[in-house]
């Protein structure tokens, strides 16, 4: 896999589009900080890191289980786009951050990974990842 990080993005809005209750993702320090900027965002309900073991073998794999959030019926993210890819990277300065109400970016910055409205505060630029609203 080239991109996980698009791959859980993809993970999470499949399961949006069937309603799953909750979704699965194989662990990484990077998914988990942004699993924990969509709990923080009120986007899903709760997200746990917990052990699996695989069926014939005999070790444990590490993994995120999300647990997604609905009203009436609809869910709370309407949409996830990867912004920044392995082949083309794309990066913004504090001063072209322009936080919107309804929406926000996943920055990864030089002190770690969070929201467009926390780096401009801290007036920090970095990595886009990712856009939600």
């Amino acid at each position: 896999m080239t991109d996980p990080i698009s791959d859980m993005l993809t993970r999470i809005r499949n399961a949006i589009l069937v309603k799953k209750a909750e979704v699965f993702i194989p662990f990484s320090k990077t998914k988990l900080a942004i699993a924990k900027i969509l709990e923080k965002e009120n986007l899903v309900d709760k997200i746990r890191k917990e052990m699996f073991k695989i069926k014939g073998k005999k070790r444990k794999v590490a993994g995120i289980i999300i647990t997604l959030k609905y009203e009436d019926g609809h869910s709370v993210i309407k949409k996830l786009k990867r912004i920044s890819k392995p082949g083309c990277r794309i990066y913004i300065k504090n001063k072209e951050i322009k936080p919107q109400k309804y929406r926000f970016f996943i920055i990864s910055t030089s002190q770690g990974i969070m929201t467009d409205r926390e780096a401009k505060k801290r007036k920090l630029g970095g990595e886009v990842i990712c856009e939600i609203w």
